[in-house]
């Protein structure tokens, strides 16, 4: 399962982040995104592990504390396609 964690603090690396979920079971994989211009944190990342132990991390970590933040942790939606989200224009 994918786990969207957000509002990490910007300093929180990959390691970090799997570490945290590493107390629930075996992370598959653990990415903090960072802005392609800047090369900073966008304070948002994705952890995939498996789909019982996804479920128990997810519930105990939505709303803990990271140094001064509280984490936003739930099940990882989708990405749409930007065109999917743009207005439509008819043209006649």
């Amino acid at each position: 399962m994918n786990i969207y964690v957000g509002n990490l603090p910007f300093n929180t690396t990959d390691d970090e982040l799997k570490e945290i979920f590493s107390g629930y079971g075996q992370v598959t994989s653990a990415k903090i995104i960072m802005d392609r211009e800047t090369g900073r944190s966008k304070g948002f990342g994705f952890v995939e592990m498996s789909e019982t132990i996804a479920r128990k991390a997810i519930t105990e970590l939505d709303g803990a504390q990271l140094g001064e933040k509280t984490l936003t942790v739930n099940e990882a939606r989708p990405k749409k396609d930007f065109n999917d989200s743009r207005p439509r224009r008819r043209s006649w």
